[in-house]
């Protein structure tokens, strides 16, 4: 009877061993996925300075001739004048500089005072058309920023109409449209000796 049992369980345990042996090992885990790669940054390039407003700058000039030894307009630099006007109200002009000639005939004293008068006379005639007084400057030059070189003396007939584009009044108008083009053009005025009582307007 014992010899049975001890067979019994002797075959039991083979067959228990079988069995393990015919069982197939787990096949291992698969391998982690590789990770993701770390997103690429592209350099962000700083946003491009804009560009400083380019101050505009609108011009328009006119030049008035003088008699000799006058500063009363003529009847032809009232039309240049006219039309100087116009475009003045055209374009709303802020600034206008009038800037008086005079010929070599007479002394340097003469001449300059004579060529500020000629500038005065220019803007009293635009102050009559309408212009703001405010925004008119005047400087006299006499006699030393001539346009025409005659030859001869004395106050002979052909040297006085020779001489004639000289005794002038050059009139120019501007307009800025940015203020630090209107502050350096005021600062320009001062070092070239303009008295300057009124501010200059801005149209912005």
């Amino acid at each position: 009877m014992n010899n049975r049992l001890s067979t019994a369980l002797s075959a039991i345990v083979l067959l228990a061993f079988a069995g393990c042996a015919s069982t197939p090992e787990p096949a291992p885990p698969p391998p982690a996925p590789a990770p993701a790669p770390a997103p690429q940054t592209l350099p962000i390039s700083p946003p491009a300075a804009k560009a400083a407003p380019r101050p505009e700058k609108v011009t328009t000039a006119s030049t008035a001739n003088f008699d000799f030894d006058r500063y009363v307009i003529r009847p032809d630099a009232r039309s240049k004048l006219d039309d100087l006007v116009g475009k003045l109200r055209n374009v709303n002009l802020e600034v206008v500089i009038a800037v008086g000639h005079a010929d070599r005939l007479g002394s340097d004293a003469y001449n300059m005072k004579l060529s500020v008068r000629r500038a005065d006379s220019v803007k009293a005639y635009l102050v009559s058309k309408g212009v703001a007084a405010s925004r008119i400057y005047t400087e006299g030059k006499g006699e030393r920023q001539p346009i025409k070189d005659c030859k001869g003396s004395g106050k002979t007939k052909e040297l006085i109409a020779c001489l004639e584009p000289n005794r002038r009044v050059e009139t120019v108008g501007r307009r800025f449209s940015h203020e630090v083009t209107a502050l350096h053009f005021k600062k320009a005025l001062l070092r070239r000796g303009f008295l300057l009582p009124y501010p200059i307007v801005l149209t912005m």
